[in-house]
């Protein structure tokens, strides 16, 4: 697929979420960006979180994860759900009785300013490098099939990309968002289809065979019971998957400021379980693509892509829809699905970064009415070019696939989180405010410490995504050190 015709898909796209902006910002106060004066539709919020949720890395780096990894993915999504009820019903009862606009703060609250700051930057920290892994894998995408062709450097590229997010956000932020990802969702799940059928069809399969073949079954292997040390098993894939979604949805202001835009808290649960099903049926098929890209490059002999001499299975699905022989649609849907699936997560997370910011860090609503909206437009901008700067940095360090990136950077960040709002919900006790982000911080440290460790002090056992809840368990046992006399909340 010529660049050209990448690039005028792209702008045009562009072109649509800047007239949902227009539409949907005819009001810019900052009620309305930071809690879209709690008037969406649940309904539209969950399809909308469905593309959050997934965003590039799962239309990209899920696929490419295949080989590698069978559909052992499947144990963490599984574990997904039920993380997801957990947020339902523990976690936004809590939100909604305080009627917060930053989530953290509870933390302010329940312990103290010092426990606030703590959480509001490990958020921050999550947040950053979340949103960047994300944006950097799909403009990594376009540098390669795109921009290097013309002689664009990589940091033009992910400059382009922030700036057009910021024009279509910087105005009525989660109001508009909700609108935006809930297209970009519809585009996502439509290219994965259509990538689907354009493959089996190449194939000369039908559906049924495809899903028979002996093809998928070299690939198709859900469930790892056999070794309990390995990373793979399944109770720790499931138990990792779990305690991922408390944090990087119910614990993340970038995922609960949706939520808190429905009218009431009986809607936001119903938003939050049909979500998940979705999520669950969505990241299946994304799975199951993954199989079949691998068949098809093998079948016909298509090389995936080496990046300064390193393969890069992330640029598998993106090199078998521009350059195996689909034809121009399968490449419009493929683009289309791309820059849906990225902006769907990078759009709500620089609304959220600057939503943090103000009111966690600059206390913006104890601030006059006059410099309120003027400081919000300072910190939209700060933030985007945090996240362009990141990004860049990105390039020159990132090894590994970028799934894989993530979750392993979740594990240590969003621990202390974990750690902080299990022992307020769970526990009756005060603390001694003032020594919390210490705990935290020795959290992140012993935490990476017996990681790397761990197949000499515990018999050959590998940690997987359940580091994440050994992280908050330590936070946890830290703040019962630092516990004083019991509280009535």
């Amino acid at each position: 697929m010529s660049p050209i015709y990448i690039i005028s898909l792209i702008l045009a796209y562009f072109g649509v979420l800047i007239l949902i902006s227009f539409l949907t910002g005819k009001d810019d106060s900052n009620e309305i960006f930071f809690k879209a004066n709690k008037k969406s539709p649940w309904y539209l919020v969950a399809f909308g979180m469905v593309g959050a949720s997934l965003s590039g890395v799962t239309f990209i780096s899920v696929p490419g994860w295949v080989d590698a990894t069978q559909f052992s993915y499947m144990q963490i999504v599984m574990g997904y759900i039920a993380g997801y009820f957990i947020v339902a019903f523990v976690l936004l009862p809590v939100y909604y009785k305080l009627n917060v606009t930053s989530i953290y703060q509870y933390l302010d609250y329940r312990f103290g300013n010092i426990s606030y700051k703590t959480g509001t930057t490990f958020f921050f920290i999550s947040r950053v490098l979340g949103a960047a892994f994300r944006l950097f894998l799909v403009a990594s995408v376009l540098q390669y099939f795109v921009f290097d062709n013309w002689g664009i450097p990589f940091a033009v590229t992910v400059s382009l990309s922030i700036i057009m997010i910021w024009i279509y956000t910087f105005r009525s932020g989660i109001k508009t968002i909700v609108w935006t990802d809930t297209l970009q969702t519809f585009f996502m799940i439509t290219a994965s289809f259509a990538a689907i059928y354009f493959i089996i069809d190449k194939l000369d399969w039908s559906l049924g065979e495809f899903l028979t073949s002996d093809d998928l079954k070299n690939y198709s292997n859900i469930f790892f019971f056999d070794d309990f040390l390995a990373k793979n098993h399944f109770i720790k894939s499931f138990v990792g998957g779990m305690f991922i979604t408390i944090c990087m949805t119910g614990l993340d202001q970038d995922m609960m400021q949706k939520n808190l835009t429905c009218k009431n808290l009986k809607e936001a649960q119903k938003n939050m379980i049909s979500f998940s099903l979705t999520l669950f049926v969505v990241t299946f098929i994304f799975i199951l693509l993954g199989a079949l890209l691998f068949i098809y490059a093998n079948k016909f002999g298509i090389a995936i892509p080496i990046v300064d001499g390193k393969v890069k299975t992330d640029l598998l699905f993106p090199e078998v829809a521009l350059n195996g022989n689909l034809g121009i649609g399968m490449g419009m849907v493929f683009i289309l699905g791309l820059i849906a699936a990225a902006y769907s997560s990078a759009d709500s997370a620089l609304t959220s970064l600057t939503t943090s910011f103000c009111i966690d860090f600059l206390n913006i609503e104890k601030k006059d009415k006059s410099v309120q909206k003027r400081t919000r437009y300072k910190v939209h901008v700060l933030m985007s070019l945090l996240l362009i700067a990141v990004i860049i940095i990105f390039k020159y360090v990132l090894k590994d696939n970028v799934i894989s990136s993530l979750l392993q950077v979740a594990s240590y960040t969003y621990g202390p989180l974990l750690g902080l709002f299990a022992f307020g919900i769970f526990t009756k006790y005060a603390i001694k405010d003032r020594f919390v982000w210490l705990i935290a911080i020795l959290s992140v440290v012993l935490t990476y410490i017996v990681n790397a460790n761990s197949t000499q002090w515990l018999g050959g056992y590998v940690f997987g995504f359940e580091l994440l809840a050994l992280n908050g368990l330590i936070t946890f046992i830290g703040l019962l050190i630092i516990k004083t006399k019991k509280v009535e909340n």
